[in-house]
């Protein structure tokens, strides 16, 4: 995944990420129980947080280019990215289905959180300072 990609992913994201929220916050009022909207809430919270993550990636890519940690780069965004479909897909389809058995796949969305803030951090161990001008 390219730092471009990430961005636009990203963007995309937080987008529906604003949305989610809006619909939650008006048009869902009163139509979920008080723990589909607590699931509902997690899931816009997290759907969120890691939009404006994965951008952080992206920016970071595009700022090292080839550079160290690129690829630990890429991994993080490819686990920002999955991690928040799956985690936040879950709780969203759990709190419009009722299926609470879908709620067995959202810890893998979380391993997969855990795994890109990691990445992250090791790609940002291994970023150098650019000279300014450069």
């Amino acid at each position: 995944m390219t730092g471009r990609w990430m961005l636009v992913i990203g963007a995309v994201l937080g987008a529906l990420g604003v949305m989610s929220g809006a619909f939650g916050a008006h048009a869902l009022q009163g139509l979920l129980s008080d723990k589909a909207q607590g699931w509902y809430g997690t899931a816009v919270t997290y759907h969120a947080g890691h939009a404006l993550a994965l951008l952080a990636c992206g920016l970071l890519s595009l700022h090292t280019g080839q550079g160290p940690g690129s690829r630990w780069l890429q991994i993080a965004g490819i686990c920002f990215t999955s991690g928040t479909f799956v985690f936040s897909g879950s709780l969203y389809a759990m709190a419009f289905t009722g299926i609470t058995r879908l709620g067995m796949i959202t810890p893998i969305g979380g391993l997969l959180l855990i795994i890109a803030w990691c990445t992250l951090a090791v790609a940002a161990s291994r970023l150098r300072p650019t000279p300014v001008g450069g």
